[in-house]
């Protein structure tokens, strides 16, 4: 049976012939203690019917035992697909409404990350390459910190809390080992696999999925959505949903699942072009920026987008080979993916729906941005005002800087006086940057070590450090060229170091 097959009035599966009794076992582990909970919520058919489930069994408590307070929680790594982030938001709202004209002791919260380890500000600000299957960068950034986060939030104040988790035995033999391996000997409850004094309480954990077709066509939503609307978006997309991730156990997204319009963990992002066939065509544009990050992790083409330093500054080799590990996307490239998301924001609130355009990058990520071009990767004509003004016709209320610091005309100058005198520009640049930075400090002892530092790195053209690692190797011809896994290695892993 699939959700096309389903109606309302089927017969309920087998499994959810034992609902009643589980409906009293949330009742009793919900009274049995104090501790908080945190159900997480993502929008999807499996967090909405453990939700469900829970509030329909709470709600038949009288008004004065219905007291220990229930925090819902939902990720939002902003850059969510625009059409879920949306309806996520809606019903967030609903949510809150609902449970303070029922009584119940429900409140929700949106985590998103931190505006130094957003998407943007890690591709674009630090160079991080596109995510792959192998280099799952942004997983750990944009989800699990934000949502432990919060868990430690709710830890510190009322000591223990119980996550509540809309995840189930039967998505994976993964997730069944997990959810084995953690559970408490004559307890409901398991042990979180990562988060001391935090235990997990999966309702669902039995359900099959037309078990959780079936409870959300045959149960009207408590807070007024209508669960058919999630039905016809899952049908849209042809997709499962992407879960709220609290440790990396949890199953990410990625395999044609709800999730990130930027995501380029997947070759296709099958979710988002069933999507525009299905009649959102607006979302063409963002389709088209997504396929242009995936292009970037073409191992052919990597030297055309990448750094051949690493972000420390140092070059590192594929092991006993005279291959270069490619670093972070080189600073010209991330200018080029500025301009084009910041066109691709003007391009599709021209074409979204009245009140549904989306903002793709926030003005917190811009400044952030602007700060580590400038103080990191020598951004001496100050991009992303430029970038920001010529794209989308305003300014924005930038820092203004001190009188000190360097200007593009500066930057010009030096290439040319660099280039005469046969000084690597990048060298001076960091030198200059270094005084910059100590500028106007009384102290000033540690001036010395990072001058030090930036003599350590390796300032020599590419070709000169190639020939020395060949000659290091005893390697007389070129390796032929053949992709990174059959050399046993991912040179993406240390993108950061």
């Amino acid at each position: 049976m699939n959700m096309d097959e389903l109606k309302i009035g089927d017969e309920a599966p087998k499994g959810l012939g034992l609902l009643p009794r589980l409906m009293e076992d949330v009742r009793e582990i919900y009274l049995e203690d104090d501790r908080p909970w945190v159900v997480g919520y993502s929008g999807g058919k499996d967090s909405t019917t453990a939700l469900q489930l829970i509030w329909a069994s709470l709600i038949a408590l009288p008004p004065e035992r219905r007291t220990k307070p229930i925090y819902v929680i939902s990720s939002d790594t902003l850059v969510e697909t625009p059409v879920v982030s949306r309806y996520i938001d809606q019903t967030l709202e609903k949510i809150t409404v609902a449970a303070a004209e029922q009584c119940m002791p429900i409140v929700a919260h949106k985590v998103v990350p931190e505006v130094d380890k957003s998407f943007w500000v890690n591709m674009i600000g630090r160079g991080y390459p596109a995510p792959s299957r192998r280099f799952r960068w942004c997983t750990e950034r944009l989800k699990i910190e934000p949502a432990n986060d919060f868990i430690k939030s709710r830890v510190a104040e009322f000591g223990e809390v119980v996550m509540v988790l809309g995840v189930r035995s039967q998505e994976s033999a993964t997730r069944a080992q997990v959810m084995s391996l953690h559970r408490i000997p004559g307890s409901r409850l398991s042990r979180h696999s990562s988060l001391l004094n935090a235990f997990v309480y999966a309702p669902i954990a039995a359900f099959s999925t037309d078990d959780v077709w079936t409870y959300l066509l045959q149960n009207p939503s408590p807070w007024g959505n209508d669960n058919r609307d999630l039905v016809a978006m899952y049908r849209n997309a042809s997709s499962g949903e992407c879960p709220l991730v609290v440790d990396t156990s949890t199953p990410s997204c990625g395999n044609s699942r709800f999730g990130c319009w930027v995501c380029t963990v997947v070759e296709r992002d099958k979710a988002m072009e069933a999507m525009i066939d299905s009649g959102e065509e607006w979302l063409t544009p963002l389709l088209d920026f997504r396929d242009k990050l995936s292009a970037t992790q073409d191992p052919a083409r990597k030297r055309d987008f990448r750094d051949f330093r690493r972000r420390t500054g140092h070059i590192s080799f594929i092991k006993d080979t005279d291959r270069v590990m490619p670093g972070p996307y080189k600073l010209e490239f991330c200018r080029e993916i500025l301009r084009q998301l910041l066109e691709t924001q003007v391009q599709v609130a021209r074409e979204a729906p009245i009140g549904e355009a989306p903002l793709l990058i926030q003005e917190e990520e811009l400044h952030e941005i602007r700060r580590l071009w400038r103080t990191e990767r020598g951004d001496w004509a100050d991009s992303v005002p430029r970038i920001v003004r010529e794209t989308l016709g305003k300014d924005l209320d930038w820092i203004a800087e001190d009188s000190v610091a360097f200007t593009s005309d500066d930057g010009e100058l030096l290439d040319s006086i660099c280039a005469e005198n046969d000084v690597p520009t990048e060298l001076v640049m960091k030198l200059l940057d270094i005084e910059r930075a100590s500028h106007g400090l009384k102290r000033r002892h540690a001036v010395h070590t990072r001058i030090e530092d930036a003599f350590r790195l390796d300032w020599r053209d590419l070709d000169v450090i190639v020939d020395e690692r060949r000659r290091d190797l005893g390697i007389d011809d070129e390796m032929p060229d053949v992709a990174e896994a059959e050399l046993g290695f991912d040179a993406d892993e240390e993108v950061g170091q």
